[in-house]
């Protein structure tokens, strides 16, 4: 029976909406789009109009020579056809085939990223991957990164670094008298190549656990007993013999590899029964009860029998939770264990408070009873099981903690300095503890000692949230930024408040909010105030926070900031998170692809979101904003000398091309050079734009392209075609060819506009690319080969004599390109059209350059490469806070293994209860204990650490 499935899982129940995904500049493009057709139909009018005129003050003196009755053709009905006429003659400034065009160079764009070899992890073999092709630019715009820890931040390969057993910490070494450090790196690690069954992978460093161990230590028997039996590891043997454990979470798979180590080897595990090798000895124990994790309970415990008839609750889970059911003879070794794990949560390991129970047989019995009848319920079902699991998990016995460590993964601290000098605020929004966060946040230096504040906002109701939002506002702005009242000023007067208080901000603060306050601070009348504080901060961690959580936060910067953001994690609870944000990135770890396969853009390591952003993102930006404008400009030059024409024709709806250069000019003369200027230009080389982060803000500032460039781009595309028109007409209006012939024909006019077009746009692209490639000489050059090699074609007798209506302007070409006048007059549209962007482009160079132009003229001056920029140091912090507890389970595995239903078909278990394997020698643990007399001499049995 399937009882949750579609969209009752747990997975759909979190995900949230599918949203398909636009970019900015693709929205402005649909604005302007509707202006320039509204452009379009202005200058339809404006021609219209002037028909109407000419017709009824200048036509009717040719309408004998028509034969044409005054009742069969008015001015205004004239007026309205020759609208319609116009209408289809300058089309050609609806950009209708850029949208074709921006596709390809995103695709171009795509496969660079793919492509690029800097971004890829030879670990495990992956390649980074677009998994989209319409989001490239917008991913040189981002403002805020929307980022998870657990498999992001950190590598989420669990090791087993330090424990805590009776008060006593392992995992360091005492030195001088009392005080505690660190083991040294010269030392080396502990040899397990006695026991043949370790994880050979395993290191630990500190020999004194190995050492209590010989001796016989029940308190560090009864520790490694429980992490080999409370977990849902499922165990098998290669073809090579070798034990294989497979883990549900990383966290329990370094628990039990420590444990197999130190002698206590899980090897196998039927519905009813735990089999562990404990010191080269088999013992089997009944499995009586699994009460499994969940994120409530935030424990799992395990109820055995062992061989002597013992029944013992093994439990293990977060310290806040666990300590509350300790016994109270526990209260001295819960205090010295209090202080371990805050000492471990400061140095950023994920910890587990461990404890036990000795159960009554028969206060057992009729617990498992009642736990029966609670199975059987229809109603309230979990709610009396919970209460059983609660009655049971009491008066526990501690043993102490386990410290595990989740390190980061290689060149974050890097990445988010970089990203942080590109103004980009960098918000962590994780599922794990708060301490833990914290911990983390210091360590890759997102929170710093030297930081003004750090606001924590940990309230359990709306009030008491609302009023800590409100003081740290106070301390933020002052008494009169924040509301006494605690309600919220209308949402576009407030941000625009924001904007010019956020500039006069000085000092980093940070702000950390846990999951259960960040329910109350997003409702309706508390989430602007809690908008307006994170956004003045420059770090900003979200502890505890469910799937849901993350993509309302995403939700809440997106709908009411207007910023650009991007979430990145690397597991299915972020799918809602990247699903949500404008660009979602999955990285491939260790959860699976749910977050791949849900993402925009994937990779395997955090380190690589630095150069899809700064060297990709900022590059499509680039380049895109560049071919908008050049297109823009192209069209509207091109158009607009129709419109000219149409006051020398008597608004007779006449081209002025030929009807073949209308046809190929956007299709062949012209569309080649603009994309490879699209695909391939760059203004600074990858390795400056990874130098020089503040390159970045203009992309977030939306600089290289808005309404003001492209009205910027409309004017000089009208100036172009003033040009192109005037001066051509001008030089033709009394002029006769060298052999003493009138050459002002209509013909020689439309072939001299044509040609000294394409050499413009041709000659105004060259200047507009940054960065040459033997493709974009080729294209350029080879644009303007081709269009003469067409243009002759198509003015020979041949073709003329193949299609002569098709082909009307034979011979024109040869009689008027063989006139220096003609060429004369090319050149100086040439020159009028060029000359003042030149001017202009030089002085703003000359007079304000920007950082891009300083560092371009650096790049032409020094070829030799700038040296690296040294790592800035990682801190080291010690902190009295708690633990750090974060446990990667999912509740449900305990039903799975007692079911069974998950298990290979074995032989069956052995009912004796306890079964004897003596090893043909003495036991691996006495050879070791021969092995390593010399190593482990130098620490004392009486010695203790001072706490």
């Amino acid at each position: 029976m399937v009882i949750f499935a579609g969209p009752d899982t747990k997975l759909m129940q979190n995900s949230g909406k599918t949203k398909f995904k636009r970019t900015s500049i693709d929205k402005l493009l649909n604005t302007l789009v509707l202006w320039i057709f509204g452009f379009l139909v202005c200058l339809g009018i404006i021609l219209a109009i002037g028909n109407s005129i000419w017709e009824n003050q200048v036509g009717d003196q040719f309408r004998t020579f028509l034969f044409w009755n005054e009742r069969e053709k008015n001015s205004v009905f004239s007026g309205f056809l020759t609208f319609w006429s116009y209408i289809i003659i300058l089309n050609t400034v609806v950009p209708i085939s850029l949208y074709v065009s921006m596709e390809v160079i995103r695709l171009g764009h795509s496969y660079f990223i793919n492509w690029d070899r800097k971004m890829y992890y030879s670990g495990k073999s992956t390649p980074a991957e677009a998994r989209t092709t319409t989001l490239n630019e917008e991913l040189g715009q981002i403002e805020y990164v929307f980022s998870d820890k657990t498999g992001t931040l950190t590598q989420n390969i669990m090791t087993f670094k330090k424990c805590s057993i009776n008060g006593k910490i392992y995992g360091e070494v005492p030195e001088g008298m009392g005080q505690k450090t660190d083991i040294p790196k010269k030392n080396e690690p502990m040899d397990f190549s006695v026991n043949l069954q370790a994880d050979r992978t395993f290191q630990f460093f500190d020999h004194r656990l190995m050492e209590s161990v010989k001796l016989g230590d029940s308190k560090v028997y009864e520790f490694l007993r429980l992490l080999a039996l409370c977990h849902t590891v499922m165990s098998e043997e290669n073809s090579a013999g070798q034990l294989i454990y497979q883990v549900q979470s990383p966290d329990e798979g370094a628990l039990v590899t420590a444990a197999r180590n130190f002698g206590f080897i899980f090897k196998s595990r039927t519905p009813d029964t735990i089999t562990v090798e404990e010191l080269g000895t088999l013992v089997t124990y009944q499995l009586l009860a699994f009460l499994d994790f969940n994120n409530i309970r935030k424990r799992m415990s395990v109820i055995v029998r062992n061989p002597e008839g013992q029944i013992k609750l093994y439990s293990k889970g977060a310290d806040t939770i666990l300590f509350e059911k300790l016994h109270p003879s526990n209260e001295d070794l819960l205090t010295l264990t209090t202080d371990h794990l805050s000492e471990f949560a400061g140095e950023g390991l994920r910890t587990l408070a461990i404890a036990y129970r000795d159960l009554d047989d028969k206060y057992f019995k009729e617990w498992h009873k009642m736990l029966e009848d609670a199975n059987t319920l229809k109603d309230e079902r979990d709610e009396r099981i919970a209460g059983l699991y609660e009655e049971i998990e009491r008066d526990l016995m501690l043993l102490g903690a386990t410290a595990v460590e989740d390190k980061l993964q290689e060149g974050v601290t890097e990445t988010i300095a970089s990203l942080s000098l590109a103004n980009i605020k960098i918000w962590v929004l994780t599922g794990d503890k708060q301490e833990t966060a914290i911990n983390i946040g210091y360590a890759c230096n997102m929170l710093t000692d030297d930081m003004n504040d750090v606001f924590i906002v940990a309230g359990n109701t709306a009030v008491e949230v609302r009023e800590e939002l409100r003081k740290a506002k106070e301390n933020l702005f002052g008494q009169n930024r924040s509301s006494s009242n605690g309600h919220v000023v209308f949402e576009k007067q407030q941000l625009e408040l924001d904007s010019v208080v956020e500039e006069t901000i000085t000092g980093d603060y940070a702000l950390i909010i846990n999951g259960h306050s960040l329910a109350h601070a997003l409702e309706s009348d508390v989430k602007n105030d809690l908008l307006e504080l994170a956004c003045m901060c420059k770090t900003v961690v979200c502890c505890r926070v469910t799937p849901l959580q993350k993509a309302q936060v995403v939700e809440l910067v997106r709908n009411y900031r207007n910023a650009v953001t991007l979430a990145i994690g690397d597991g299915a609870n972020d799918v809602s998170m990247i699903k949500s944000a404008h660009i979602g990135v999955g990285i491939s770890g260790q959860e699976g692809l749910q977050a791949v396969l849900a993402s925009d853009y994937s990779f395997a390591q955090f380190r690589y979101l630095q150069r899809l952003l700064l060297v990709h993102g900022r590059w499509s930006y680039f380049r895109m904003c560049k071919f908008l404008g050049y297109f823009f400009y192209k069209n509207f030059a091109f158009t607009l000398v129709h419109f000219w024409f149409g006051f020398f024709c008597g608004f007779s709806a006449q081209t002025v091309y030929d009807q073949w250069f209308i046809t190929l000019f956007n299709i062949v003369y012209t569309s080649l050079p603009v994309l490879a200027m699209g695909i391939f230009d760059q203004d600074v080389s990858d390795q400056n734009s990874m130098d020089y982060p503040q390159l970045y803000k203009p992309g977030q500032l939306n600089l290289l392209f808005n309404k003001r460039q492209f009205f910027i781009c409309m004017a000089h595309g009208i100036y172009t075609s003033l040009a192109l028109f005037f001066i051509p007409y001008g030089a033709f209006y009394n002029v006769a060819g060298e052999d003493g012939q009138h050459i002002a024909d209509y013909q020689s006019f439309a072939v001299t506009m044509a040609t000294s077009l394409v050499i413009v746009v041709s000659v105004q692209i060259a200047l507009d690319t940054s960065y040459w490639t033997v493709i974009n000489h080729v294209f350029i050059w080879g644009s303007i080969a081709t269009y003469f090699s067409i243009l002759f074609t198509m003015h020979s007798n041949g073709i003329f004599g193949i299609f002569p209506n098709q082909f009307p302007f034979v011979g024109n070409v040869r009689h008027s390109l063989t006139q220096k006048c003609i060429w004369l007059v090319i050149l100086l549209t040439t020159v009028a059209s060029v000359v003042p962007v030149v001017i202009v482009r030089f002085l703003k160079m000359d007079l304000c350059p920007t950082l891009s132009d300083q560092i371009r003229q650096r790049q032409k001056a020094q070829k030799k490469a700038r040296p690296l920029r040294s790592r800035r140091p990682q801190t080291r912090r010690s902190s009295s806070r708690r633990s750090g507890y974060a446990f990667a389970h999912q509740e449900g595995y305990g039903e799975l293994i007692t079911s069974g239903k998950n298990m290979r078909a074995k032989n069956p278990p052995l009912t004796s209860g306890l079964e004897k394997t003596l090893y043909n020698s003495t036991s691996w643990i006495e050879n070791f204990c021969k092995k390593t007399t010399d190593t482990v001499s130098c620490f004392s049995q009486d010695k203790t650490v001072k706490l």
